[in-house]
C-alpha cells in the first residue's frame, strides 16, 4: 500500500545538496528540460539517413532543431563537457560521438584531455581520486 500526502514529500535530505557533489554534474529536472532539443538531435542520429544529412553539413541540421546557440556550437567542436554543462546527458550524447565513429573509450577519455590509453589505464589503476571542495 502507497501513502501519499506529507510522508512521501519528506526527504532524507534537500535535493540541493545534489548540486554540491564534487567533481560531478548531476543531470537533474531542469538539465533535462534545458537539453530536451539537444536530447532530440543526439536521439536522430540513432537513423543512418539523419545521420547522413548531419554529416554532409552539420550547421544546417543542428539549425532543424530549437538548440541554444551554445549547444550548437559544443556540438560542432564535440565539447562534451560543455553539452554536459548545458544540460546533456551522457546517454544521449553518446549518439554523436558514435556518429562520428568514436568508441565510448574515446568520447570520456576526450572529457578527461587524456588520451584513451591514459583514460584506461588510469581506470584499471583505480579511477581518480574525488575532486576536494569544488563544484566540479
Amino acid at each position: 500500500m502507497f501513502i501519499f500526502g506529507d510522508a512521501m514529500r519528506k526527504r532524507l535530505y534537500p535535493l540541493d545538496e545534489l548540486e554540491k557533489i564534487p567533481g560531478t554534474t548531476v543531470f537533474n529536472a531542469r538539465r533535462s528540460r534545458e537539453a530536451y532539443h539537444l536530447h532530440k538531435f543526439c536521439m536522430s542520429l540513432m537513423e543512418a539517413s539523419n545521420r547522413k544529412a548531419f554529416k554532409a553539413d552539420e550547421r544546417a541540421y543542428l539549425d532543424s532543431f530549437r538548440m541554444s546557440e551554445a549547444q550548437k556550437h559544443a556540438v560542432i567542436d564535440r565539447d562534451f563537457n560543455r553539452l554536459i554543462e548545458l544540460g546533456g546527458n551522457i546517454y544521449f550524447l553518446v549518439k554523436l560521438s558514435n556518429t562520428d565513429g568514436w568508441s565510448n573509450l574515446k568520447a570520456v577519455s576526450s572529457m578527461t584531455g587524456m588520451t584513451p590509453d591514459e583514460y584506461a589505464a588510469m581506470m584499471r589503476a583505480g579511477g581518480r581520486a574525488p575532486v576536494e571542495g569544488g563544484d566540479k
